[in-house]
């Protein structure tokens, strides 16, 4: 198991460069210039080369990339002499035009996406994990039907859609709710409950149709399976069949969407974060796109990998525990 765990970690560190070296190469050959967008349209060429030495930008692709490895390991400095800019490690990048370091704007919004991609997903497993096994229980069922509907429907549905519907509805006009606001937990709970609950219905609407209709399929393929129909002949009672023989195999890939899935959010729920006005990573990212800060970009970009990595691992690890074959295979 030691050696399993191990085994992954030095994949997802190599993963983990790749993704470095293609972001890199991404924002090196394809975006526009950055000593434009820091100087303005009316600079002067002098300017932009005196930006281009500051930044590094006049150096070799591989210079510039090895440079950046290793601000992440030991920090770097930007510039020299009295406008020297020292970013401390791990920096992924430092934003001339908000005069911060990246990592810090990305951890100062952090929370915010974490409470959005937490609260949402423990709505989608409950609602959409409970749907998918109780329509596949009840297969052929109105409940069966209805649910999958609604499951059909809710994916279909744009997020920014619904995002401005439940604004509509819940704010403006049945004024239960107010404007999403961020509101630090300790000062006032239900507040905070407030501000969070309609990213979490937006959110969880999304993901809990397509975990409805996963957790349903996996569930009938696994009710028809031959070990079922012999724990069904023995006689043992339906609730540990059901629990315990039927929905534990049929959640691994519902694991492995989950990491996914969280992961993606915690790099920024994007569309929902804009649409109510909540400063978490995906605004960060709004905005820095509109202004072309390209180090906060490249910084979003590989938080957001990282997440996803790092998800993979902890869902590689859950599969042990979940399918004793797992567990079987990782020993060899």
């Amino acid at each position: 198991m030691i050696f399993y765990v191990v085994r992954r970690l030095l994949a997802a560190l190599l993963i983990l460069l790749a993704v470095v070296f293609f972001t890199f190469v991404v924002f090196f050959v394809l975006t526009p210039d950055p000593a434009t967008s820091i100087c303005g349209q009316t600079c002067t060429p002098e300017r932009i080369e005196a930006i281009h030495h500051q930044l590094g930008l006049d150096q070799p692709f591989f210079a510039q990339f090895l440079t950046f490895l290793t601000g992440i390991v030991a920090g770097r400095t930007y510039g020299s002499g009295a406008s020297a800019v020292f970013c401390e490690a791990p920096c992924i990048g430092h934003s001339f035009q908000t005069r911060e370091d990246v990592l810090s704007m990305i951890l100062d919004r952090l929370p915010v996406s974490v409470t959005v991609a937490l609260g949402a997903a423990v709505l989608w497993l409950l609602v959409g994990v409970s749907a998918g096994m109780v329509s596949a229980v009840r297969r052929g069922t109105w409940w069966d039907k209805g649910a999958m509907m609604v499951a059909l429907a809710g994916i279909s549905l744009p997020n920014y859609f619904v995002a401005l519907v439940l604004q509509y509805l819940l704010v403006v006009q049945l004024q239960w709710l107010p404007f999403p606001a961020v509101v630090p937990f300790g000062e006032d709970p239900v507040a905070w409950f407030q501000a969070y609950l309609m990213p979490w219905l937006v959110l969880a609407l999304m993901y809990a149709s397509m975990y409805a209709r996963l957790t349903r399929s996996n569930m009938l393929d696994t009710l028809d399976e031959n070990f079922m129909r012999t724990a069904r002949a023995k006689g043992l009672p339906r609730r540990p069949i059901l629990f315990r023989h039927a929905l534990r195999p049929s959640l691994t890939p519902v694991v492995t969407l989950l990491g996914m899935d969280f992961a993606t959010l915690l790099g920024g729920a994007l569309i929902t974060e804009t649409v109510f006005g909540l400063n978490g990573i995906g605004k960060l990212a709004y905005d820095a796109i509109g202004t072309n800060d390209q180090p906060v970009i490249m910084g979003v970009t590989l938080v957001a990998a990282f997440a996803v990595v790092l998800a993979n691992i902890v869902v590689d690890l859950t599969y042990t525990v979940l399918d004793p074959r797992v567990r079987v295979g990782g020993a060899r």
